[in-house]
């Protein structure tokens, strides 16, 4: 494991528990269930181009997304 590896997965897991957070405040369906999957997969994933892609793709769901 590489320390980028860390980094990105620390920042899109803070960034998930924010849009948890919200998610259950707001009762955004998207928002709670975008941000429970940043923060679940860096757990799975183990290279760090694929962990990017996926984190930015997580992040954007909610404003594309609207429920």
């Amino acid at each position: 494991m590489n320390t980028s590896l860390l980094l990105w997965s620390l920042l899109f897991s803070s960034v998930g528990l924010g849009f948890f957070m919200y998610g259950k405040k707001q009762r955004a369906v998207v928002s709670l269930f975008s941000g429970l999957g940043l923060m679940i997969y860096p757990y799975f994933v183990s290279n760090t181009l694929l962990l990017v892609a996926i984190g930015v793709a997580l992040m954007a769901l909610p404003y594309f997304v609207r429920i």
